[in-house]
């Protein structure tokens, strides 16, 4: 017998559990708060839309922190592989970029989400949006709309509201006190893949705001990276601080400070920077003899001076460990309004196998409203489509209990 489904929220997990559930002969109904759905896919689409990512398998399962073991299986059933074949489905070819991410061969999301939503069309999914959940009534469920506010009652229900990141597009995180009403124990959320504040000098701010930092090596508790990243107007972002974003996230809370330590010169020795820094003439500039003996330009002199002003005095050795180990520290993470993602969500042990919330059966959860948090390279984007895929799933299972 056919049954309703309410999915609330037409991001990527949400979308791909209608698309689930309309294929195993749902009613689906997809409701979001948005003139448009997907917003926050296609702003991901704008530089090119990463979709997954093509390294080892079995190395790609790890990306997840915290929540590894409870997503594996999840991460199954949506396989970075699988994920590339699907969007071959929908007309979009996909490549494997030299950092071995994956994006589609037109770098946009617009094509893709047509594309999408055309399928969607023909499974007889419908999409209602100007939609805002404002909670439950009992069994039912509550919108504010345009013609006003609506009961709506549907056999089981999908959350997939998202986090709090880029809240303008749709991921406002209304919906904790909503849940926490309910006694569903919500991880505070906080931004993750984000910038951080530095307290750099005004002239430094002025000066070099907006210029990329290429060629480091960064460490911290995450580990050790290479990559890139911008001075932005009053601290750090890039690919490579999001990189390391979550461990010092981490230790900010934990201890209060926390600080990234920077190679300026990947590829050089300390010995090697020592006799080519003892070559140069002691009355030439710092930013000379650092452009002459380590190939530094003038952001990373500037980056040095700024964190260690007596650096013009050191001798040629302390001034070679500086290059390689500058220590950068961090005051906070930027606004999680500006996040790509968020940390923290609905507990993982306030949902069951089936992805269902333990305190209201018949309500499911997906996507980035749970606690777990990945890197960038496509890990967010896979772990979206497979939860999705997985409360579906469970929403499957749950309306016909004879499927065990």
């Amino acid at each position: 017998m056919t049954k309703s489904v309410a999915v609330i929220g037409g991001g990527p997990a949400g979308m791909m559990a209608a698309e689930h559930l309309a294929g195993k002969g749902h009613r689906v109904t997809v409701y979001d708060a948005m003139p448009t759905v997907g917003r926050k896919f296609l702003l991901a689409g704008k530089s090119g839309l990463n979709i997954t990512h093509a390294e080892d398998y079995a190395r790609f399962v790890t990306r997840y922190g915290a929540a590894n073991d409870r997503l594996r299986p999840v991460l199954d059933l949506m396989t970075p592989e699988a994920i590339r074949v699907w969007a071959a489905g929908l007309g979009t070819e996909t490549f494997v970029g030299s950092s071995g991410r994956v994006f589609p061969k037109v770098m946009k999301a617009s094509p893709l989400l047509r594309a999408w939503l055309k399928r969607l069309e023909g499974m007889s999914v419908t999409i209602l949006t100007r939609h805002r959940w404002t909670g439950f009534d009992a069994d039912a469920l509550l919108f504010d709309t345009p013609d006003g506010p609506k009961r709506v009652t549907a056999d089981a229900t999908l959350l997939a509201l998202g986090g709090a990141s880029w809240p303008k597009l749709g991921s406002d995180a209304v919906w904790v006190p909503l849940l926490e009403a309910e006694g569903i124990d919500i991880a505070p959320l906080r931004p993750a893949n984000c910038g951080f504040d530095c307290d750099f000098s005004e002239s430094f701010d002025t000066r070099f705001s907006g210029q990329p930092v290429k060629s480091v090596k960064a460490t911290s508790e995450a580990g050790t990276t290479q990559g890139e990243f911008v001075i932005s107007r009053g601290g750090i972002e890039g690919s490579l601080i999001y990189a390391h974003s979550a461990a010092l996230r981490d230790a900010l809370d934990r201890d209060g400070h926390a600080e990234l330590m920077l190679d300026l010169a990947p590829g050089r020795t300390v010995e090697k920077l020592t006799a080519d820094l003892t070559r140069q003439d002691h009355k030439s500039s710092l930013s000379t003899r650092l452009k002459k003996a380590a190939n530094l330009d003038g952001v990373k002199v500037a980056l040095l001076r700024e964190v260690n002003p007596a650096a013009n005095q050191s001798e040629a050795k302390a001034l070679a460990n500086l290059i390689k180990a500058l220590p950068l520290s961090v005051t906070r993470p930027r606004p999680i309004a500006e996040a790509i993602s968020t940390a923290g969500g609905v507990a993982l042990d306030a949902i069951d196998h089936r992805f269902m919330l333990t305190a209201r059966p018949g309500t499911f959860v997906s996507g980035e409203m749970l606690d777990w948090e990945a890197p960038t390279g496509g890990y967010l984007l896979t772990a979206c489509f497979a939860t999705g895929i997985a409360a579906a799933s469970g929403i499957d299972l749950w309306l016909d209990g004879s499927k065990g």
